[in-house]
């Protein structure tokens, strides 16, 4: 197997062709293995099903990784046209059990998968032609095009990894063998598991912009930390390990389970890790395609959840306190192994990118050699680490405009590190940098190693947002007023009120951090809020699930204060259920989202890659009589929109000046009917003496 899957491309070099070559083939290796895991699905029928309910059919996840290249292309405006404004919408998001995935089924019209796989190669096509003729200068860096090629690549692999968990989780009749996806032929007895003392060290996390390998966002900037002496298990806990806390009845105790593990035990109703099957009392084993003995020295798989109860389960029965590693911690084990970043560790090193096996090998196979002269297993490799560590930025941490949601909805507390890559880990999953988290409760190719130490991690009380972009709008919808300018959430609420016809159901598209929507629900029965960024999105369905908000207000250089509001505070709490949030695209909105009495799009066709694709469908989304209003300050600039879309502030062909407003009226006329045209002010606050005092043109049409 050990041509399956390539190392990823390094940034850096000094021939440009060769580069090209390097990435083209990456590229297609991506693709083309991608394509491979969903060939264990046993026909295509099996692609409309769901591992869980929880997430989407197999065909969202088939498309998904395809649009995304598409769509990030279109964004960034490294190309122009799509090439199915279906597809690249319905399957654009919903990947992570967030308040704003939508995984209702009945809101989709899933298309025939032959029709995906021809639509799969036209992007291959397409991206192909571009590797090989987009600008392109050594080394590559972040403003690069080529830079959202390779994100492509390193996207669809983490895909390629979560899509074989949930075609685990099928029914053992749904999928089949694929030869190229071969299970390890050998197991045992579990080793006896001892603990390593792990020397302490200061510990750097975080990599620098120079890096010769790619990275997501969240890699890069600096955290520093002495983590003393502690002892870490030997080997990742094997199935034989967690056997006795399964068959002695722990596992289903619940005082070995925090309040967020009763939740998922009861709800799950599970009695043992996801990849066992009781028999008659006998655990089985399920592989990716077959149902085997129980390997009881390979590692058990289990959630954050299990592995946790499994460590208080432990700690008493030892009268030791055990736990998992922090993301320093382990980097402190990686570290006293001496390991080496790809590309210069081989792969035969350890069971990672699909190197050896496409399933779990034994936790007493593959070795590593401490700086005191013990051996320590699996410390890449074999199946992921549960951490104790909630992902966030580390000191500088910038989000990438490309994908400026990849990091930051999991910064909520809710989302913990797994740490040294599985079997079924490649490309940027497989580097020493990298940094992924999920859900406590989610399944993956994961299971732990335990340790003993003294280092006790502090709980934050409240979260403020630190993004300075979304806290610069939290404080502009939710925080003070300035030079009495009323809150312009509010007053386009306002206004909504006065023309609105009907009141059932309003949609407020580029809602940003979410005031208007909620300002909506005082007049409308039902409010739905989009906008294309997540990092905005989450703010509004926090506010409706945890019930407050909070962010950093910029006083004066690095001097920040802390601001919270609640539903309470706002007026909100009667009609929370009212308002729900969903991430979009102005331009290519999914179908069902449409039967609108009012639309309006606060601050957003300026900002738009196309707005004639929002303006020219939108009253198909309106309801008979139904109410668009559009606000504003039409700052058209390139960097958003390409000149030749702009709708104003240019000069025609016979050199008039071409003004927003008729240009709306021209594209808007047919079908709506002009009702009033204002100016409204607002004022968003930079630091405590800076402020943008800004005019928006509000214009209310009546759909005819």
């Amino acid at each position: 197997m050990s041509n399956l899957s390539l190392y990823p491309v390094l940034l850096d070099g000094d021939d440009v062709y060769k580069k090209r070559e390097e990435i083209r083939e990456y590229f297609h290796n991506t693709f083309s293995l991608f394509e491979k895991a969903f060939e264990v699905l046993a026909c295509d029928d099996i692609f409309y099903k769901k591992s869980e309910r929880t997430r989407h059919p197999m065909i969202f996840y088939f498309g998904h990784t395809a649009t995304f290249f598409v769509n990030r292309l279109i964004s960034m405006n490294i190309i122009k046209e799509r090439i199915d404004t279906s597809f690249e919408s319905i399957f654009a998001v919903g990947v992570d059990e967030m308040d704003w995935d939508d995984v209702d089924s009945s809101n989709y019209e899933w298309p025939k998968v032959q029709e995906v796989r021809e639509y799969r190669n036209k992007v291959r096509a397409l991206v192909d032609d571009l590797i090989m003729t987009l600008p392109m200068s050594l080394p590559i860096k972040e403003d690069s095009p080529m830079w959202i090629i390779i994100m492509g690549c390193e996207h669809e692999r983490i895909h390629l990894e979560t899509s074989l968990v949930l075609h685990r989780q099928m029914p053992i009749d749904d999928v089949k063998v694929v030869p190229e996806f071969s299970t390890c032929k050998h197991s045992g007895n579990a080793p006896v598991n001892e603990l390593v003392e792990i020397k302490g060290q200061n510990v750097t996390l975080g990599k620098d912009k120079d890096h010769h390998l790619y990275g997501w966002d969240n890699e890069y900037g600096t955290h520093e930390e002495y983590v003393p002496d502690f002892h870490a298990g030997k080997f990742l806990v094997s199935n034989g390990e967690f056997m006795e806390f399964v068959k002695s009845g722990s596992y289903t105790n619940e005082k070995y389970w925090d309040e967020e593990g009763l939740e998922f035990l009861r709800t799950s109703k599970s009695t043992h890790p996801i990849f066992w099957i009781n028999e008659k009392s006998t655990y089985k084993y399920r592989t990716l395609t077959s149902i085997i003995e129980m390997p009881l020295n390979w590692p058990v798989e289990v959630n954050a959840l299990e592995a946790e109860a499994f460590c208080r389960y432990k700690s008493e029965m030892d009268g030791s306190g055990y736990s998992l590693p922090s993301e320093s911690e382990y980097r402190a084990i990686y570290n006293s192994t001496a390991l080496q970043d790809i590309p210069d560790f081989h792969e035969s090193q350890a069971n990672l990118n699909f190197y050896h096996f496409a399933s779990s090998s034994p936790v007493d196979e593959f070795s590593f050699t401490t700086q005191s002269g013990d051996s320590i297993y699996d410390v890449v490799g074999n199946v992921w680490q549960w951490s104790r560590t909630a992902i966030k930025g580390f000191d500088g941490f910038k989000v990438h405009e490309a994908y400026d949601d990849f990091s930051t909805p999991t910064f909520d507390d809710k989302h913990s590190l797994i740490l040294g890559s599985s079997w079924a880990s490649s490309g940027n999953l497989i580097m020493k940098h990298s940094r992924y988290a999920f859900r406590k409760h989610f399944p993956q190719f994961s299971g732990f190693r335990y340790v003993i130490s003294n280092t006790h991690d502090e709980a934050e009380i409240d979260i403020y947002e630190s993004d300075e972009l979304v806290s610069q709008y939290c404080e502009f919808q939710y925080g003070d007023t300035h030079f009495g300018v009323e809150n312009f959430a509010i007053s386009c609420a306002n206004i909504a009120k006065k023309y609105a016809v009907n009141t059932t159901k309003a949609l407020d598209l580029g809602c940003a951090t979410g005031r208007a929507t909620y300002e909506l629900a005082k007049t409308f029965d039902e409010v739905e809020g989009i906008d294309f960024s997540v990092r905005f999105v989450q703010v509004g369905a926090k506010l409706k699930s945890d019930g407050f908000v909070a962010f950093h207000s910029h006083e004066e250089g690095e001097h920040y204060i802390n601001k919270k509001v609640t539903i309470n505070d706002l007026g909100y709490s009667d009609i929370r259920e009212k308002v729900s949030f969903w991430q979009g695209d102005a331009c290519n909105l999914k179908a069902n989202f449409n039967s609108y009495d009012l639309i309006i799009a606060t601050n957003l066709i300026d900002r738009l890659y196309n707005p004639r694709l929002f303006l020219d469908s939108v009253d198909e989304r309106l309801n008979d009589d139904g109410i668009l209003i559009l606000t504003s300050p039409y700052t058209w600039q390139e960097s958003s929109t390409q000149k030749e879309l702009w709708l104003g502030g240019y000069k025609d062909e016979n050199g008039k000046d071409v003004q927003t407003i008729d240009t709306l009226k021209s594209v808007l006329g047919a079908k709506f009917e002009l009702l009033h045209v204002q100016d409204l002010e607002f004022v968003i606050k930079e630091t405590k003496r800076k402020y943008q005092h800004t005019i928006s043109e509000v214009s209310v049409w009546k759909k005819k």
